[in-house]
Parts: C-alpha cells; sequence; structure tokens
C-alpha cells in the first residue's frame, strides 16, 4: 500500500532531516512510527502526504508516484496532523461538507458516514456551532471524522491519540482496525509505546532523520521484553 524508497530530505542550514529512509506498509498492517522528538517522523508524514518535497528517492502510495502523481495519491490518503489547525470560522458540519467536496463523496453517502462518525465520537450535537467553540479535543474529533468521509486506502496519523479522551481513543482503534480489516493500511508516530505495541503488527523505530529497526512486531518484541526495552536499547546505541 505504501512504499518509501531510499527518501533523503533536509533543511536548509539544518542538519534536521531524513536520510535514505526505507519502509513499506502492506495493506492490512497497523504500523507504528516512533522514535524521540526531532527524529524526523512529522518530516516523513509530511513527504509521505505531499507536503513536502524530497531531495531523493520514491514514495508510492498504491503504486502510484507521490512525485508524478500526487493527486492520484492524495484521493487515496489521508492525514490527520498532530495540531487540529482547521477553519473556525466553519461550523463542524460546514467543515466536513467542504472535506467531502473536495474528495467527491456524493451527497447520500456523506450523510451516512458524517452521522456515523459523529455519533461514534458523540460530537453530533456540536456539529452546527463554530469550530472555534470547540475544544482541542472536539477539533481533533472533527478532523478524524473528516479524515475519513472518503474512506482511504492509506490513512496517516501523527499522533492521533493526543487530546483525545479514553472513550475517543478506543473508538478510533477500532476504526482503524476497521479500516485494515477491510484492506486498507495504517502508518502513525507516537509516544505511547504501550499503545503502539498492543494496536500495531509493524513497527519502525527513527532517530536522527536514520531508520534503527523495522519489521513485524512480534520479532522486534520478544522474550519477556517491552517495546519501550527495545526503543531505549536501539536508541541509547545509536
Amino acid at each position: 500500500m505504501l512504499e518509501i524508497i531510499n527518501v533523503t530530505k533536509r533543511y536548509p542550514g539544518s542538519d534536521k532531516g531524513i536520510k535514505n529512509i526505507s519502509l513499506s506498509v502492506r495493506s492490512g498492517d497497523i504500523h507504528a512510527f516512533i522514535g524521540p522528538n526531532g527524529a524526523g517522523k512529522t518530516t516523513l508524514i509530511k513527504a509521505v502526504c505531499g507536503i513536502h518535497t524530497f531531495e531523493s528517492g520514491e514514495i508510492r502510495v498504491g503504486g502510484v508516484s507521490i512525485r508524478e502523481n500526487p493527486i492520484a495519491c492524495k484521493k487515496m490518503l489521508a492525514c490527520i496532523p498532530d495540531n487540529p489547525d482547521i477553519y473556525e470560522y466553519l461550523t463542524g458540519i460546514q467543515f466536513l461538507n467542504f472535506i467531502a467536496d473536495v474528495f467527491e463523496v456524493e451527497a447520500d453517502v456523506r450523510k451516512q458516514r458524517i452521522s456515523r462518525y459523529a455519533e461514534a465520537f458523540e460530537i453530533t450535537s456540536a456539529l452546527g456551532s463554530l469550530i472555534s467553540t470547540y475544544s482541542h479535543g472536539m477539533k481533533q474529533k472533527l478532523v478524524i471524522i473528516a479524515s475519513l468521509l472518503h474512506e482511504p486506502k492509506l490513512l496517516i496519523l501523527d499522533e492521533p491519540f493526543v487530546g483525545l479522551d479514553p472513550k475517543a481513543s478506543v473508538t478510533l482503534k477500532g476504526f482503524m482496525r476497521e479500516i485494515c480489516d477491510q484492506g486498507g493500511a495504517i502508518l502513525y508516530s507516537t509516544h505511547v509505546l504501550e499503545v503502539a505495541e498492543k494496536l500495531s503488527n509493524r513497527v519502525s523505530i527513527i532517530k536522527d532523520g536514520v531508520l534503527l529497526k523495522t519489521g513485524d512486531m512480534d520479532e522486534i518484541v520478544g522474550e519477556g521484553r517491552t517495546l519501550e526495552d527495545i526503543f531505549m536499547e536501539v536508541a541509547a546505541d545509536a
């Protein structure tokens, strides 16, 4: 579903960025992407979503190059950023309809999906209110709902559980599994290693822009060790 091949992205005047990163996210994968602050997680996520250009390498979504056909790639994916910075002068329902228009979701289909997801995240009664009145958690829920409206094949999430209450976190995990059960794939960053270990079947560890370890969760975590143990060992040795 997602192929990242030898991707390098550097920021001018800085040693920050990512260096020769290669990893794959297969259909059905929930792939955790972990690393310290400033390791390059968000940089890679933005490159995958077509927000950042990159100096070398290739990124393919569903076999399509993000360089050669970014619009086709973006139709197949959705990205949930770590900060829900959205149009506060719109109401919740206006924002959702705007996103549905962008992705050409038909009126009857969007109505059904908005109803389902808004009810699941318990914000139906707030959809008529201005987004400026929403709490951080409510904005995060709205962005999640917006990302699901066109049924993406690849869902990219940057610290998705930050700001969500425990019930909403469980609801999101359920929808993540549903996407994968239907042949989609998930790539997400998180600092909550306990959640990553339980939720994910694949994991990649990055530090200072370099991919240190990637593979099946069961193979990387074993013999009574936790993902936290592995992370601390790998990060310390790098």
